[in-house]
C-alpha cells in the first residue's frame, strides 16, 4: 500500500492500440554528392568565378589562385623542353652517324672473320706462317672489338636520346600540372550552395572554399548512439520530424550504414532517403528521427507517465500491482499482463 494525497488522482484505463519500438537518431539533411572545396596549394585567392544558387558543371572553374611562380616555372620548363629538342636533333645525328659506324664495322668483321676462318682451316698444311696467322687473327679480334664497341655506343646514344625526351616532357607536364592546380575546380556537377571565401584572402589546403552539391536532391545524415546501433538496419523506415516542418512527419528509409563508430561522439553515421519528400529543403537543415525497429498491433497499452519503477502501476487508488511490459515508445507502453482493458489506474503523485 502506498499513501495518496487528499486532492482526486488522475486516472485511465488501458486501452488496446499500436506501439512501435524506435531507436533515435539526429542529423542534417545533406545535398547528394555534397562536399567541401579545397585547394591542393596555397596563395592569394585572385579569382572568384562563381555565384551561389549558380548551376555548376563537372570541370567548371570556380576560383582562381595567384600563380606568377607557377607561370614562370611552366615558361622555363617549356623553354628547357625546346632546348632539349634542339639537343635531340644533334643526338640523332651523332645517332645516324653511329649507325653508318656500326655498320662499317659489321662488314668489316665480316670480311677479317672470313679471312681468320680460311687461313685457319690452311695454317695445319703450313702454307702460311705463324706471323702471317696470327697477324690475321689479331686484325680478325680487333674487329670484333670494334664492332661491339661501336654497338654499345650506339646502345648509349639512343637510351640518351629516350631518357632526355622523357625527363624533360615529365618535368613540362609536371609544371603544367602545378600551374592547372591555381585554378580550382568543380569535381561534380551540382548546385553552388555557397562561397566561404572572399576575394584576396590567403589560402591553404586547409582552407573551405565552397560547399558544392547535387541540386534538389537530398539526403539524410543522421547519428545513432552506439547503445542502440546493433538494432538499426538496412532498409528500416523512420519517421522524421524538422523544425523547418513543425508537427508534420516525413517517412524515410535507412540505405547506408558507416561500419565505424565517431570515438568522440560515441555515435554511428547512417544516411537515409526521404520516402514522402518535403517540398523544400536546403542543405544543414537539423533533423530528429525515429528509427522503427518492431511494431506491435492491437495490443493493450497504457501511457508509460503510469508506470511505477517501469512494472508497477497503481489500481483502487493506493494499490500497486505488478505488471508485465513489453514494448514501449516515448507515449505508451505494451501490458503484457496483469491488467485489463475494463480496470482503470491512477497516476502516481
Amino acid at each position: 500500500m502506498i499513501s495518496c494525497s487528499k486532492k482526486e488522482l488522475t486516472e485511465t484505463q488501458p486501452k488496446k492500440g499500436d506501439v512501435t519500438e524506435s531507436v533515435y537518431a539526429s542529423g542534417i539533411v545533406k545535398a547528394e554528392n555534397q562536399y567541401i572545396v579545397f585547394s591542393t596549394v596555397n596563395g592569394v585567392l585572385q579569382t572568384i568565378n562563381v555565384e551561389v544558387g549558380q548551376t555548376i558543371t563537372e570541370g567548371q572553374a570556380l576560383f582562381q589562385i595567384e600563380s606568377d611562380k607557377a607561370n614562370l616555372n611552366t615558361e622555363n620548363a617549356q623553354l628547357a623542353y625546346q632546348l632539349s629538342k634542339q639537343d635531340n636533333n644533334y643526338i640523332r645525328d651523332k645517332i645516324s652517324e653511329m649507325e653508318t659506324k656500326v655498320q662499317a664495322a659489321k662488314d668489316k668483321l665480316a670480311l677479317d672473320l672470313s679471312i681468320y676462318n680460311r687461313n685457319k682451316n690452311i695454317k695445319k698444311y703450313n702454307i702460311i706462317s705463324e706471323v702471317d696467322y696470327e697477324r690475321i687473327e689479331l686484325a680478325y679480334k680487333n674487329s670484333k672489338s670494334n664492332y661491339e664497341a661501336a654497338v654499345k655506343q650506339l646502345a648509349q646514344l639512343k637510351s640518351q636520346l629516350q631518357n632526355d625526351q622523357t625527363r624533360n616532357s615529365i618535368n613540362l607536364k609536371i609544371s603544367q600540372k602545378t600551374k592547372a592546380d591555381y585554378t580550382i575546380k568543380s569535381a561534380f556537377y551540382g548546385e553552388l550552395f555557397d562561397v566561404l571565401v572572399k576575394k584576396g584572402s590567403m589560402v591553404t589546403t586547409q582552407t573551405p572554399l565552397a560547399i558544392i552539391g547535387k541540386k534538389n536532391s537530398y539526403l539524410l545524415e543522421l547519428e545513432v548512439d552506439e547503445n542502440d546501433m546493433v538494432r538499426v538496419k538496412l532498409g528500416q523506415t523512420m519517421l522524421v520530424s524538422m523544425d523547418s516542418y513543425k508537427g508534420k512527419v516525413f517517412e524515410a528509409t535507412v540505405d547506408k550504414i558507416y561500419p565505424i563508430m565517431d570515438e568522440r561522439s560515441r555515435t554511428f553515421k547512417i544516411e537515409a532517403h526521404f520516402l514522402n519528400t518535403p517540398q523544400q529543403l536546403y542543405p544543414n537543415l537539423t533533423a530528429e528521427a525515429n528509427i522503427v525497429i518492431k511494431v506491435r498491433k492491437d495490443v493493450i497499452t497504457i501511457p508509460k507517465s503510469y508506470l511505477i519503477d517501469g512494472e508497477y502501476v497503481l489500481v483502487n487508488k493506493d494499490e500497486k500491482r505488478k505488471v508485465k511490459v513489453g514494448l514501449s515508445d516515448y507515449q505508451n507502453a505494451e501490458i503484457l499482463s496483469g491488467l485489463t482493458v475494463d480496470e482503470t489506474i491512477y497516476l502516481p503523485q
